[in-house]
C-alpha cells in the first residue's frame, strides 16, 4: 500500500506583523481536502506533529470564505479577472471577496437567468455590479439592490437571502470540516516527529506539509523536519507542500549547510497575498525561500489556484490549490 506522511504544525499562537499574538494552527481545508483525495485513492495517511502535540485548526482558516462552494469561488474569480487583471492597478484584497459578498456572484447570476434575464445580460449585470462593489468597497448585495435592472427582476429580499445563503453555507461547511478532522484518530493522537525512525521515514512514498500560519512558528526550523527531508531527498519520495507549508522546507540544509532545495522551482503563499490580507505574517515566506535559492513561481494573480512541480517537489500557492496539489502528488505516485 502507498503510504504518505502528513506533517502538521502543532503551533497554537503566532506574533503577526502587528506585534500582537494571534491564535494559529493548521489550515483546516488544506488538511481535509488532500486527506480525502489521498484516502479515496487508497493511500494510507499517517499524521505527525512536533512532539506528538495534538494540532488545532487556525481560527482564521475557519472563516466562511475558505469553505465556500468551489463553483462559487471559480465563478467569482472568472468575474474578477475581467477587470482586476493587472497587479500594478487596483488589486483584489482578501477583504474584497471575504467581506463584500462577491462570492455570491454565481448564485445571483443564476437567479437572474432563472427569472428570465438573458444569459449574456445577466453576466454583464453581475460583472458590472462586482466592479462597482470592488472599486467602492461596498457590499455586492447593496450594489445590486440599488441597480434598477436587477430590482426589476429580483426582489431586495431575494437578493439579500442569496447573500445570506452563501455565508451560511460556508459556515456550515467550516463546521463540517472541523467535525471530519476531529474524528480522525491520526489528528487526535499524531505521531511525534522525533519518534519516527529513519527506517519508518524511508517507508513513506510521499511527505505532505499542509499550510496554516503555525507552520512558520514550529516547522520552519525544526531539526526533525530537516532530518525527514534529508532522508527522503533523492530517493524517489514525493514531497508536497501547500500555502504556508513550504516554510517547512527551510528546515533542510544538507551536511555542508547548503539548502537541499536550492535551485528548485516552487511556489508558496506570496508576498502579494500577504500584503493584501488584514493579518500580515511576521516574516516573508516568499523572500526567505528566494534567499535560500528557490526559483519562486507565483501565479498570474493572487488567490488563484497555482501548482508548481519540479523533480520530486510539488508546491501549491494558496488554499485554493489544495485539491490540485493532492491530485498532482497522486499522479506522480501513479494513482488516479
Amino acid at each position: 500500500m502507498t503510504r504518505l506522511l502528513m506533517v502538521v504544525t502543532g503551533a497554537r499562537a503566532i506574533r503577526l506583523a502587528d506585534g500582537e499574538d494571534h491564535p494559529c494552527g493548521y489550515q483546516a481545508g488544506e488538511v481535509r481536502e488532500p486527506y480525502e483525495e489521498f484516502a479515496a485513492a487508497g493511500v494510507e495517511v499517517v499524521f505527525a506533529t512536533p512532539g506528538g502535540r495534538t494540532p488545532q485548526p487556525d481560527p482564521w482558516g475557519l472563516e466562511p470564505f475558505f469553505h465556500c462552494h468551489h463553483a462559487d469561488e471559480d465563478f467569482m474569480f472568472s468575474v474578477l479577472r475581467r477587470f482586476a487583471y493587472h497587479p500594478d492597478r487596483d488589486r483584489v484584497t482578501f477583504m474584497h471577496f471575504s467581506e463584500l459578498n462577491l462570492v455570491a456572484l454565481r448564485r445571483i447570476f443564476l437567479a437572474l437567468r432563472d427569472a428570465g434575464m438573458q444569459v449574456a445580460l445577466a453576466r454583464r449585470t453581475v460583472e458590472s455590479a462586482a466592479q462597482r462593489s470592488w472599486r467602492r468597497s461596498t457590499d455586492l448585495i447593496e450594489v445590486l439592490m440599488a441597480d434598477d435592472e436587477v430590482a426589476s427582476t429580483l426582489t431586495a429580499a431575494g437578493i439579500a437571502r442569496i447573500g445570506d445563503e452563501v455565508v451560511a453555507a460556508g459556515c456550515a461547511q467550516a463546521r463540517r470540516t472541523v467535525e471530519v478532522l476531529s474524528a480522525l484518530p491520526g489528528l487526535r493522537s499524531p505521531h511525534s516527529l522525533d519518534g519516527l525512525t529513519d527506517q519508518e521515514i524511508r517507508s513513506f512514498d510521499a511527505i505532505y506539509f499542509p499550510g496554516g500560519r503555525g507552520v512558520m512558528v514550529d516547522l520552519a526550523d525544526d531539526p526533525d523536519v530537516g532530518r525527514i527531508l534529508r532522508l527522503v531527498q533523492g530517493g524517489g519520495t514525493i514531497v508536497a507542500a501547500l500555502c504556508h507549508g513550504p516554510a517547512a522546507l527551510l528546515s533542510a540544509p544538507d551536511d555542508a549547510g547548503k539548502w537541499i532545495f536550492d535551485g528548485y522551482r516552487m511556489t508558496a503563499f506570496s508576498d502579494t497575498e500577504d500584503d493584501l490580507t488584514s493579518r500580515r505574517l511576521p516574516w516573508s515566506l516568499e523572500a526567505e525561500l528566494k534567499n535560500r535559492g528557490a526559483i519562486f513561481d507565483d501565479g498570474e494573480a493572487a488567490w488563484l489556484s497555482h501548482v508548481v512541480i519540479d523533480r520530486n517537489l510539488v508546491t501549491g500557492q494558496n488554499s485554493g490549490s489544495s485539491e490540485a496539489v493532492a491530485c498532482a502528488a497522486l499522479r506522480m505516485l501513479g494513482g488516479p
